[in-house]
């Protein structure tokens, strides 16, 4: 099966006309992608907060079992964000140590 290519959406797109399915779509890349909220709002060019909101209050009334699936994944997410926000500030001294 050929992954599907996400493309950024815009104002005026099919996934602005469609809640639905743009909150199936936003699900469907965090799962097969396993990414983070702020990675899927980059790559769909809409803001984290409604990524958030599209996959915590309306995809569980219209998929439950896919809000399931992304639910583990930003609970996975959440739990690893202090982890690697150490590792970015780590590295971030690790470069000025270097130069």
């Amino acid at each position: 099966m050929e992954k599907p290519i996400y493309r950024k959406q815009r104002h005026g797109s099919y996934l602005e006309n469609s809640l639905e399915e743009r909150a199936v779509q936003l699900a469907r890349y965090m799962v097969e992608n396993n990414a983070t909220v702020r990675q899927t709002a980059t790559v769909f060019g809409i803001s984290k907060s409604t990524v958030h909101k599209d996959l915590t209050e309306r995809l569980p009334t219209i998929n439950h079992p896919l809000a399931e699936q992304a639910r583990q994944v930003l609970d996975v997410n959440k739990a690893e964000r202090h982890i690697r926000g150490g590792m970015a500030t780590r590295d971030k001294y690790l470069c000025r140590h270097q130069q």
